[in-house]
């Protein structure tokens, strides 16, 4: 096989749950093929860049094989490998996500923080 349609690609690598979902995502602009914006027609080569958006995650993978067929996650893990840049990046962004985390409270304000709240937005507008 040669070639894949990138959304069929997609959803054999178990990148989405449905085709239309892994649709979606390329329409959106989630997916961008050797540099470009995708199609969900664009035929998937081996040894093709993608880069994919999902949530907070930016991932770049490079195809290794390609198929049509949805398979077990250990399989669809043969058919792409992640750039170890791309998985530097992830989880450099997953630390300053978890530390950001904690410095916002859990508690909500009171009244008076309220009020300095209010107070401070209003003298620095």
């Amino acid at each position: 096989m040669t070639g894949v349609r990138l959304d069929k690609w997609l959803w054999a690598a178990r990148f989405f749950k449905t085709r239309a979902k892994a649709k979606e995502a390329i329409e959106g602009g989630k997916v961008h093929v050797n540099g470009k914006r995708g199609k969900p027609s664009k035929d998937v080569q081996i040894n093709n860049e993608l880069v994919i958006s999902q949530g907070w995650d930016k991932k770049t993978v490079i195809v290794k094989n390609v198929t049509d067929k949805r398979s077990g996650a250990p399989a669809a893990q043969l058919l792409y490998t992640e750039t170890e840049e791309s998985i530097e990046n992830r989880n450099l962004q997953s630390m300053q996500r978890r530390s950001a985390g904690a410095l916002i409270s859990q508690v909500p304000p009171s009244k008076r923080d309220r009020r300095l709240i209010r107070k401070f937005r209003d003298q620095n507008l």
